[in-house]
């Protein structure tokens, strides 16, 4: 192999439709890298952190969890390339720390994706199947650049933890909040990833990203849950993305106070980011991508409107968008917990619905009963007004961030 490795994956990654692209080598299970990783893994795992999410507890036949080490899940893999693709538009949208109109919920940006419709506005697109798409594409020129090897591309379904890689591959530093940060992207962005048999020469590494958090704990401080327990550490089983897309059933009422609008994944540990202000004011967020486009009805939408639908029209507004992950039965759980955080009394009919005997959906009714109060409770907090929509203030740039 000749040339530079790292320039070849990012002209083809961009080549292929991602903003940047990279590749890095696999450390050996036996290495001290190695040994660190599955040693956090375990850790984070015996701290029960992983939650209801079974698939990160599987475990080999030698009793290692499979996805502490990609030597473990993938032994024939030598390196990761890793690519990334910007989401959630430019500053003409709002932040979900941003004051918001009465009665409206907040969708993780995300999920906001949308594609070109012949008329009309965008429909929903799966980013998983629009990174996929190009990771496929790249997978066919690489290798008629550089000769035919092993390789598996996938979006999210994977046995590794994109974070740790994305560092490696050069495409940013791990925040403090375990998202991957770029200087000039932050930290909204999708990462792809193709599992090779490429080796990767000491002399072709990537450039380790400098870890530039600094002294800003903004993230951990304005998490409403408490999920973010520490710098690079947190416990998923408190974090408002997973509480409102893969809790099944019951939300510990302990925690559903702190959820406050958020009715599919959260970005408010994001939003607080200095870097991802910067990042906002770059020209090049102007440029929307014609696969993941903003579809508008779901920025800040309206409680109400979301739950006044039946679940075939639910399937229609969500179809192909990563919403449906939450399930028909979940979102009305969400919505239920949003709707009594939001103090507004006209959400008192629909809750009293939900709340009847007649609803055949049993955490469903005991959601709905316990925002019934949740209602009263934050009028008399706000004065009588109404519940405040502003969960956190937008924040300024931190000169210590340089």
């Amino acid at each position: 192999m000749t040339g530079d490795l790292q320039s070849t994956v990012e002209e083809h990654a961009q080549a292929a439709g991602f903003a940047a692209g990279g590749i890095a080598p696999i450390p050996a299970l036996d290495s001290a890298e190695g040994e660190e990783q599955a040693a956090y893994f375990a850790d984070w795992i015996a701290q029960g952190y992983a939650g209801e999410m079974e698939y990160l507890k599987r475990k080999d036949a030698l009793g290692r969890f499979v996805r502490s080490s990609l030597e473990v899940a993938v032994p024939w893999a030598r390196s990761v390339i890793v690519c990334a693709a910007p989401y959630g538009g430019g500053p003409e949208y709002p932040l979900s720390t941003d004051p918001a109109p009465p009665g409206t919920g907040w969708i993780g940006r995300y999920a906001w994706s949308g594609k070109e419709a012949p008329a009309g506005p965008p429909v929903p697109s799966d980013y998983h199947k629009v990174l996929l798409r190009r990771l496929k594409r790249m997978e066919v020129s690489l290798k008629a650049s550089l000769g035919e090897f092993a390789s598996w591309a996938y979006v999210d379904t994977g046995p590794l933890v994109e974070r740790a890689f994305s560092a490696m591959a050069g495409i940013g530093w791990t925040g403090k909040n375990l998202c991957t940060l770029n200087q000039e992207r932050g930290s909204f962005f999708f990462l792809g990833v193709i599992l090779t048999s490429l080796e990767v020469p000491g002399e072709l590494r990537a450039t380790l990203p400098a870890d530039r958090c600094g002294s800003c704990t903004r993230c951990l401080d304005a998490c409403p849950t408490g999920a973010l327990v520490g710098p690079h550490q947190m416990d998923a089983s408190r974090c408002i993305s997973y509480l409102t897309i893969e809790k099944r059933g019951t939300i510990d009422p302990a925690l559903r106070a702190g959820m406050g609008r958020q009715i599919f994944g959260c970005d408010i540990c994001q939003d607080v980011c200095p870097w991802n202000t910067r990042a906002r004011r770059k020209p090049e967020r102007a440029t929307a991508d014609p696969e993941l486009l903003v579809r508008e009805p779901l920025v800040n939408p309206q409680l109400s409107t979301l739950a006044a639908l039946s679940e075939p029209e639910w399937e229609a507004l969500f179809f192909g968008s990563p919403v449906k992950r939450a399930r028909f039965a979940g979102f009305r759980r969400n919505l239920a917990i949003a709707m009594g955080n939001s103090g507004d009394q006209s959400a008192l009919p629909q809750l009293g619905r939900w709340a009847s005997a007649e609803e055949p959906d049993a955490t469903l009714r005991e959601t709905a009963q316990w925002a019934l109060a949740r209602v009263e409770e934050v009028r008399s907090l706000a004065g009588g007004s109404g519940g405040n929509q502003k969960m956190h203030s937008r924040q300024e740039e931190d000169p210590e961030l340089v």
